[in-house]
């Protein structure tokens, strides 16, 4: 008996240490899939991340470590709900391609 409850620990433990493994690719993925979507949708013709892009707009090199990514979501999905003086257009996106997006500033461009 003792054996099998300890099989069973060892099993829980492991399974844990693959799920958050998991998470973490999962958000590696997002983030790389995030920073595509930055160059395919042409933000980086307005913004910078880095060396990434054109200074016209704000510098987005350290906002993931200004703003959360929920407040990412909600800003890339309406940009003027959250500050209606903001010069950010509506942009018209999924809700995979704003997931992805809000992951990459969040992430990546964090300091």
């Amino acid at each position: 008996m003792k054996r099998v409850v300890a099989i069973a620990i060892v099993t829980a433990v492991l399974g844990g240490f693959a799920f958050a493994a998991h998470e973490r690719a999962t958000a590696q993925d997002r983030a790389e899939a995030g920073r595509a979507e930055f160059v395919r949708q042409g933000c980086h013709g307005c913004h910078t991340i880095g060396k990434l892009g054109t200074p016209i707009g704000p510098d987005l090199s350290r906002v993931g470590a200004k703003y959360s990514e929920s407040y990412l979501r909600a800003w890339l999905r309406d940009p003027a709900m959250q500050r209606p003086a903001a010069h950010m257009p509506a942009l018209e996106l999924t809700n995979d391609q704003i997931a992805a997006l809000a992951a990459f500033l969040a992430k990546e461009a964090t300091p």
